[in-house]
């Protein structure tokens, strides 16, 4: 298993439904012996495609973790042609914390591929993802929010296809995911991509890979979670592997790519003026920062550096210098 000192409870070669442990070793004072539960679903019946769907690679990021579970719930073995493969909490230890990065190695999982099988517990995990789980598949489906410091749209992320074929099957994907807006990146992808996310990790094995950002603000939004449990679907179904569901018609998405961030350069209370999708200018005044511990002083203004749109805003209202208060995104088609 390439190394990896993970041992998996579920086989991923029998058909049926299976539910059990990714047993990611960790010897502690409480548990000399013991080990992780990163928690694992295979669904299978016969041949055909094999999708890895993964949730909670961020701790703190709610709707991907919930729709995974209902929709490995709700499948069923007989419904389906290929394979689903589950990880509804991948970073465990921060999904169980609710936190962005494991509290027990500080460990960022979309920042930690390829990984290392003899390393943290994160990279642990990130190792076995990449090494063991991803060359059986075909496609990958990571689901994320802006967790607790962002909130986005529901919108997918993808890249725009190392081949002809593969951007076909990307934009396809996009097609029947059908959220409101899609981020299409410029650049990267491919068997030699170099980025440490889970999309890099799938484009090393050769996998096609989609992303989706899923709301956030540390809570769950029905509107998008409802948006994700039907996109979900409609990709099985567009895969051949869900060939009795009778999909509806497409809502239609927007493309965009991300021109930048607007950041924060002083601390204190974060008054935006701007919300989601709203238009911005460059160098427009798009929020204020203020000091209450002095209140006479005037408040600072936070001006955009690009022309565009928000496709994400920062909820919380304290804010430090360099922490990101809104992402500006531009029409794909204008670049």
């Amino acid at each position: 298993m390439a190394n990896s000192l993970i041992s998996c409870e579920v086989d991923f070669e029998t058909d049926g439904k299976q539910a059990g442990f990714l047993r990611v070793p960790h010897s502690v004072h409480r548990s000399a012996y013991g080990w992780i539960p990163v928690p694992v679903v295979s669904i299978r019946n016969g041949d055909g495609p094999v999708v890895l769907m993964m949730s909670g690679n961020h701790g703190d990021e709610y709707e991907g973790q919930i729709a995974l579970s209902r929709l490995a719930r709700d499948l069923l073995p007989e419904d389906l042609r290929g394979q689903v493969i589950f990880l509804t909490m991948a970073n465990q230890p921060a999904a169980e914390a609710g936190l962005r990065c494991s509290p027990i190695d500080d460990g960022n999982l979309n920042r930690s591929f390829p990984g290392d099988p003899a390393g943290t517990p994160t990279q642990m995990i990130a190792h076995y993802i990449e090494d063991v789980l991803l060359p059986r598949c075909d496609y990958l489906i990571d689901l994320h929010s802006g967790g607790g410091s962002l909130f986005y749209p529901a919108t997918l992320l993808r890249g725009q296809g190392w081949t002809d074929q593969e951007g076909q099957t990307l934009r396809g994907l996009q097609d029947a995911f059908d959220l409101p807006h899609a981020w299409v990146f410029q650049g990267g992808g491919g068997p030699n991509s170099t980025a440490r996310t889970a999309m890099g990790a799938a484009n090393r094995k050769r996998v096609v890979p989609i992303m989706a950002e899923l709301g956030g603000a540390g809570s769950v939004t029905p509107s998008i979670l409802a948006m994700t449990e039907r996109g979900l679907q409609r990709c099985l179904h567009s895969l051949g592997m869900l060939p009795d569901y009778v999909p509806d018609a497409e809502r239609g998405t927007r493309e965009l790519y991300a021109a930048g961030s607007v950041f924060a350069y002083d601390s204190g209370l974060f008054e935006p003026l701007k919300d989601i999708s709203d238009p911005v200018e460059q160098d427009e005044t798009v929020g204020h920062i203020h000091d209450p511990s002095t209140p006479l002083r005037g408040s600072v203004a936070v001006k955009s550096p690009y022309a565009g749109i928000v496709m994400a805003k920062r909820p919380m209202a304290q804010v430090k210098r360099g922490d990101a208060v809104f992402q500006i995104g531009i029409d794909f088609q204008k670049k």
